[in-house]
């Protein structure tokens, strides 16, 4: 079965590429439905994913692939998120954190961010700060535009693992993330998103991240593997 599949420009990543996880969810979605998001997706992303630009969707044997033209963008499939859950830390402790996120002078290439980008006034505005060792948390209140869905779950639990690494010194670009999506939090809803930095190994960064509603129930989780850039 082949469609299509458009990532509108306002979620981007980096300047010219769509958000690494909100790319996640898109594609974890359309595979698997919000039931199997539940159960867990794991995306690898081949190239940077165009933006407002029709890319064509193959679902063949329980994968999918998106490409555009022959050029293979990324592949998701059924995954298991093995890392646990990171303890929550109260609402006030991830406002107080947002003082310690190093991208907050918008002096990074993620600027532009949908998520984490000081520069949007359009994205989720999250600012992860350090809560403890190789852990971040932001505070994240979801706007009514965009609704909330498991794609914007997908996206807010991208970034807060990238900034649990030290992305200012090592810059580097999400690969592979494996996600869940329990719950879709409301708009307006004071929620907590914490990431942590697993292990290293060579160019690759092993992070983890997960959300939290306001009640303090599970959002979704997320394993993720960084690959930081070539300085070549």
């Amino acid at each position: 079965m082949t469609d299509s599949l458009i990532i509108p420009r306002r979620f981007n990543g980096p300047p010219d590429s769509g958000n690494g996880g909100y790319v996640t969810g898109r594609l974890a979605v359309r595979l698997a439905g919000p039931q199997g998001v539940a159960e867990g997706v794991t995306v690898v992303l081949r190239n940077p994913i165009p933006l407002d630009a029709p890319l064509q969707v193959t679902v063949s044997e329980g994968r999918l692939r998106l490409q555009e033209g022959e050029r293979l963008l990324a592949e998701a499939m059924p995954g298991e998120v093995e890392a646990a859950p990171i303890p929550p830390v109260p609402y006030e402790t991830a406002v107080a954190a947002t003082a310690g996120y190093p991208g907050r002078s918008g002096d990074t290439p993620f600027a532009q961010c949908f998520v984490c980008g000081p520069a949007r006034t359009d994205g989720l505005g999250l600012a992860p700060g350090p809560v403890g060792e190789h852990t971040v948390a932001t505070p994240w209140t979801p706007g009514a535009s965009p609704e909330p869905g498991p794609e914007i779950v997908g996206a807010a639990l991208d970034c807060p693992g990238g900034w649990a690494t030290d992305l200012l010194t090592r810059p580097s670009l999400l690969g592979t993330m494996t996600v869940r999506v329990v719950a879709v939090p409301e708009a307006g809803e004071r929620c907590v998103v914490l990431g942590r930095l697993l292990r290293r190994e060579g160019r690759k960064t092993f992070t983890a991240s997960t959300a939290y509603g306001e009640d303090g129930r599970l959002l979704g989780q997320a394993d993720q593997i960084w690959i930081e850039l070539s300085s070549g």
